[in-house]
């Protein structure tokens, strides 16, 4: 009985862990929690952290008109005990009668962090930390990083190859399908931040969105690397800059550009060089400083390998085409993929209907 149990215990914390997912990479300054309510080994609501962050998981689950008496409650992260914007997410779990609660883990705000178990034990209601405990750490590594002053954002890097690890195609703006591009705008969906680079952007004419019908609003904030402020005019993504937000990042006067960014309503950043080379370094410490604390770095090889030589990746997806370009294909990511022995373990399941995306954690 008691393995059965634990069992189910395990089940409705990974269902918890799915609701999350859903709104991971939209919910601003606030963790993507996920919360299930369960009576009677049944599941009677749900809930996650609302879009921008707010109501929480917590409430959004119980703010419903369902006897709630002697329910249990999984959710992902410690429930908050602190007033903010918001009420306490424990009072509205004390009101509707909870009698157990599990969290999978602490949560990294100092105004919450190992207050909720007593809080709730003073209500009589049982509480138990740790269920899926590896996996929440890993979920919540974005938000345990931006919790930590010294620590730089997490970062992850995309990028496309050819079969023959080329990562530009002469003769085709495109080296992958169209599957993997929708993929790609998937992926996009769950940073708040897309990195990238003047030259990408200038070469590829991007759009650096998320353009899967209903999904648009998840588009994140676009972050341009233009130390020289070399941006062309007429580029697509100028003409979506009121609607979503865009920020250059530059060391250079000029007025003429800057102008021209003001009008757009793109935000200029000033962040100096290291021994005359871009700092890397200072530019994720400027976006954390802003709020961004899930960052997809999307741009050209050169850029994908520097970040991967200084160790600022956490993870390395890599789309690859089962098509060789041959004497087409120009910048070779051949050296990364040996680098990092790239091979069937990192291949993600998922059908791309002749593509295939792998994943390479790297710290």
């Amino acid at each position: 009985m008691k393995k059965s149990q634990s069992h189910l215990d395990n089940k409705f914390m990974k269902m918890a862990l799915d609701k999350a997912y859903e709104h991971l990479g939209s919910t601003k300054e606030n963790p993507s929690v996920g919360c299930i309510v369960v009576k009677n080994n049944a599941v009677i609501s749900s809930g996650t952290t609302s879009l921008n962050g707010r109501p929480h998981a917590e409430f959004n689950a119980l703010n419903k008109k369902i006897n709630f008496k002697d329910s249990k409650l999984y959710v992902t992260l410690e429930p908050c005990v602190h007033y903010g914007l918001t009420s306490p997410c424990i009072n509205i779990i004390k009101k509707k009668g909870i009698k157990k609660v599990y969290y999978s883990i602490l949560d990294s705000d100092k105004r919450t962090k190992s207050k909720a178990k007593s809080q709730l034990k003073k209500s009589n209601i049982k509480v138990n930390i740790g269920l899926m405990k590896n996996e929440s750490l890993d979920f919540y590594k974005s938000y345990i990083l931006s919790k930590d002053k010294k620590s730089l954002p997490y970062m992850d890097v995309k990028i496309a190859i050819s079969k023959d690890f080329f990562t530009i195609n002469k003769k085709n703006k495109w080296i992958t399908n169209e599957f993997s591009r929708n993929n790609g705008h998937l992926l996009r969906s769950k940073y708040d931040c897309i990195l990238t680079t003047y030259r990408s952007v200038n070469n590829d004419n991007s759009l650096l969105n998320c353009r899967i019908d209903g999904m648009q609003h998840l588009s994140p904030s676009r972050v341009i690397i233009d130390k020289n402020l070399k941006l062309k005019h007429n580029l697509k993504l100028l003409r979506t800059s009121k609607k979503i937000p865009t920020f250059v990042i530059t060391n250079t006067e000029n007025k003429s550009k800057e102008r021209l960014f003001k009008s757009k309503n793109i935000t200029l950043i000033k962040v100096p060089n290291e021994e005359k080379k871009i700092s890397y370094k200072k530019i994720l410490m400027e976006l954390k400083k802003r709020g961004f604390s899930r960052i997809l770095c999307e741009a050209g090889s050169y850029t994908a390998g520097e970040l991967l030589k200084k160790r600022l990746v956490n993870n390395l997806y890599v789309f690859m085409s089962q098509t060789n370009l041959r004497k087409n294909g120009k910048k070779s990511f051949k050296k990364h993929i040996k680098d990092l022995n790239i091979n069937n373990k990192n291949k993600i399941n998922v059908n791309l209907f002749g593509d295939v995306l792998y994943k390479v954690r790297i710290k």
